[in-house]
């Protein structure tokens, strides 16, 4: 299918690994010119060989940013002044009991999971207004809709940013703009692997064990019963990013493998 991302230009933040990664990929294969960020030039360089080797003449420019800051959401606005398309896919997990979530913890998990995504459509949204076209994406997680209690200020990020998004969607009426929120489940990378490790209950179980165990105790509703692939969201986001989602707006789309029990 031709999502028409040929004449697009799009921002993909934290795309050095992962969902952000798998995105840019995906968008570069489209077509899109595509601007990722990264705090290191080095892994952004090997990001951009990972999407040429998939897509040899793809349009990639590496941004070396840390958006944890207004700082850093202003360097890359002086970079890419103007995009069609804009990904906040940028944002970290990490389990912590509640009493030891320190105020510098909130802080930064603030900083990085919803500010980093606020400041940068502070500065495009009001130009894809301005032109009546263009794509705000925020990649939220399934914790937005339940706050995991092993982790309350990441899944409280999470809720932040499907507000956000729904937000900035009402702000759009009646334009060529949308604003949509994306909800992956658990999607495989070396960091979750390694987070799922701790929680298995006994050692030396395989990764398959573990996974299986995750499922079958944590994620009991899922209906894939696996973790989903980063390709999967990219292609969920691809569609969004597209002229063809110009009807989904407002929205907070799962891609978590009907762990929902809900019909809406």
């Amino acid at each position: 299918m031709d999502l028409k991302l040929k004449d697009k230009t799009a921002l993909v933040t934290g795309a050095t690994a992962g969902i952000g990664l798998a995105i840019a990929r995906t968008l570069a294969q489209e077509g899109a010119a595509v601007a990722i960020t990264g705090r290191d030039a080095g892994k952004l360089d090997a990001a951009i060989a990972q999407i040429r080797a998939a897509t040899p003449d793809a349009v990639v420019t590496p941004v070396v940013a840390d958006l944890a800051d207004a700082a850093g959401a202003a360097a890359v606005a002086q970079a890419v002044p103007d995009v069609d398309i804009l990904v906040n896919n940028l944002g970290y997990y990490e389990g912590k009991a509640f009493t030891d979530i320190t105020d510098d913890d909130w802080l930064r998990m603030f900083d990085v999971n919803v500010m980093s995504g606020v400041r940068l459509a502070r500065h495009y949204f009001p130009r894809l207004l301005a032109k009546n076209w263009g794509r705000v994406l925020f990649i939220s997680s399934e914790v937005g809709a339940f706050t995991p209690p092993d982790m309350i200020h990441y899944g409280v990020s999470k809720s932040a940013q499907l507000a956000v998004a729904r937000g900035l969607a009402e702000l759009t009426r009646g334009t060529g703009v949308t604003v949509n929120s994306v909800l992956p489940a658990a999607t495989r990378s070396d960091g979750i692997v390694d987070y799922l490790r701790q929680t298995a209950p006994r050692p030396g179980m395989t990764d398959a064990e573990i996974e299986a165990h995750f499922f079958a105790t944590y994620r009991p509703s899922s209906l894939i019963a696996r973790m989903i692939d980063a390709d999967e969201v990219a292609a969920m986001v691809a569609l969004l990013a597209s002229p063809l989602g110009a009807a989904t707006n407002g929205a907070a789309v799962r891609v978590e493998g009907g762990s929902y029990r809900s019909i809406l």
